[in-house]
């Protein structure tokens, strides 16, 4: 029996690497250092010793500083790299986890819209009361006091953790990345207990609403389709507060070891 709310992903198998490696050959002017040349000799009688070691030094100093030029670019380079991976990878882990309630909001639209599509029976004034009320309070406290002040600034929040390129961030995490900004690993122990248990329990709520009779399971998957609706809609707009607008998310992304601070 397949529930309705199961966290399912395919994960992805390939990832891009950046690489940056640029050196900067230096030019000369030929005309220049004969011109260079021809105005440091010396007087007649004296040795040309001197400018020649002049000239030397300067031809030294201008392949030192294309040198220094060309490091100072691929640094800055490198860094840029990382900065588009570590952004990939936080896309990754929120949309990926936003796949995952799009993919249960997909599959349940149908039964929630049923009471509308004219092949089933109409609603009693009760039964569209607490149809609108449903989703009202799903709204409220699934939507907005669940994800939009608690779940989804911590997904985000541990999206932005995921740093594939840099040592002290396995590359599991980034392939996982959905699950890991869910919190089910890698995370303090308190954390993986809440998000464990409201993934299991959310199994065995789903399926025991699939054994509702007509229209009250139609109600509660209706509830259940704005709250995850609202909660995508909450994660995407924290991640682009937090990644595009750069603003600061006040909020404990739960890794282990902060528990004990």
């Amino acid at each position: 029996m397949k529930l309705t709310a199961g966290f399912l992903l395919a994960i992805l198998s390939t990832f891009t690497q950046f690489a940056y490696s640029f050196s900067l050959k230096p030019q000369f002017s030929n005309s220049c250092r004969t011109l260079s040349c021809t105005k440091q000799l010396p007087p007649v009688g004296k040795l040309p010793t001197f400018p020649l070691s002049s000239s030397q030094d300067e031809t030294h100093i201008t392949v030192r500083g294309g040198a220094a030029s060309a490091t100072e670019g691929s640094g800055t380079d490198s860094s840029s790299g990382r900065k588009l991976a570590n952004t990939v990878a936080s896309l990754w882990a929120a949309g990926g986890f936003i796949m995952i309630l799009g993919k249960s909001i997909k599959r349940i639209l149908p039964i929630a819209l049923e009471p509308f599509n004219g092949a089933a029976a109409s609603l009693s004034t009760l039964q569209l009361a607490s149809y609108v009320g449903t989703c009202l309070w799903f709204a409220y406290v699934e939507g907005y006091k669940g994800f939009q002040l608690k779940f989804s600034p911590l997904v985000v929040a541990r999206a932005q953790t995921l740093k594939p390129f840099e040592k002290g961030s396995p590359i599991i995490h980034t392939i996982l990345g959905p699950f890991y900004a869910m919190g089910l690993f890698h995370a303090t122990k308190k954390r993986k207990i809440v998000s464990w248990s409201v993934s299991i329990g959310v199994g065995f709520i789903v399926a025991a609403v699939k054994k509702l009779p007509y229209p009250w399971r139609n109600i509660i998957d209706a509830g259940v389709i704005v709250g995850l609706t609202w909660g995508s809609v909450s994660i995407f707009a924290e991640w682009v507060k937090a990644v595009i607008m750069g603003r600061e998310i006040k909020i404990d992304p739960a890794l282990p070891g902060s528990e004990s601070r």
